[in-house]
């Protein structure tokens, strides 16, 4: 049985390398956030990963405001084997799109998409502060590994990027039949990505459509009868993606 994830300690992300005995040297926003936030002393104890070599349990060794210092003493949980599914989405408004860049973590995408559409209406301008909600989110769910954010691309250049990744594309159409999603997914061919596509606001227009259609081994689904939200369509087609793909069991 794998072990329990500890929600009662404080969990941090720090992108260095892990290992018993190690010491890891913060740099000056993580010192603020523990020492002067959090107001954690030396002795401290808190849960520490990086998103490649599991959780370990660290203790604040030296502490100042300016600088601190973690010793890392045992590994709590192995890094799990992720299902590697990608959310491929139309930015949405600010308030929405950090709700789907937080479920989306929570799902366990490995990888996040900006598509421009003709009908999108938002950019990302500010990737930084992107990457930092899809961070705070891996911190406060438990999860160990940390998607990707990549570079927004145009929905024509799609094609390309999907085959450079021999990557399955399961197409989220809200003119799909409304059939069983389940049984279609298990169509998908294993042991590489899968991409979820996920329209914006108003949806795809119908040349759109048509090039997403064509794609080789394009899987159109219906999320049920109902029109989704953009954020709430992300949200559903992960989850259906993942029982789908196993990463439930």
């Amino acid at each position: 049985m794998p072990p329990r994830i500890d929600h009662t300690s404080q969990r941090l992300f720090i992108d260095q390398p892990m290992a018993a005995g190690a010491d890891l040297l913060l740099d000056r926003d993580k010192t603020n956030y523990l020492v002067n936030v959090l107001r954690m002393r030396e002795g401290a104890g808190l849960l520490v990963f990086n998103g490649r070599d599991g959780e370990w349990r660290a203790l604040l060794a030296s502490a100042s405001r300016k600088a601190a210092r973690l010793e890392l003493t045992e590994r709590l949980r192995e890094q799990p084997s992720a299902t590697d599914i990608w959310l491929c989405f139309a930015p949405i408004k600010s308030a929405r799109l950090d709700y789907m860049v937080q479920k989306a973590v929570e799902m366990g995408a490995s990888r996040l998409i900006p598509v421009v559409t003709g009908r999108t209406q938002v950019e990302i301008r500010n990737p930084e502060r992107l990457r930092a909600n899809i961070i705070e989110a891996a911190e406060q769910c438990g999860v160990l590994a940390v998607p990707e954010l990549a570079a927004s691309i145009r929905l024509a250049s799609l094609p390309e990027f999907l085959a450079a990744a021999s990557c399955a594309l399961v197409f989220c159409d809200e003119m799909a039949p409304v059939a069983d999603p389940l049984e279609a997914l298990r169509a998908l061919p294993r042991g590489g990505p899968v991409a979820v596509l996920i329209g914006p606001e108003g949806g795809f227009d119908a040349d759109e459509r048509r090039l997403i259609l064509s794609l080789p081994g394009a899987l159109p689904i219906a999320l049920g009868p109902r029109i989704l939200r953009a954020d709430t369509a992300a949200v559903a087609a992960l989850a259906a993606v993942q029982l789908a793909a196993g990463g439930w069991r």
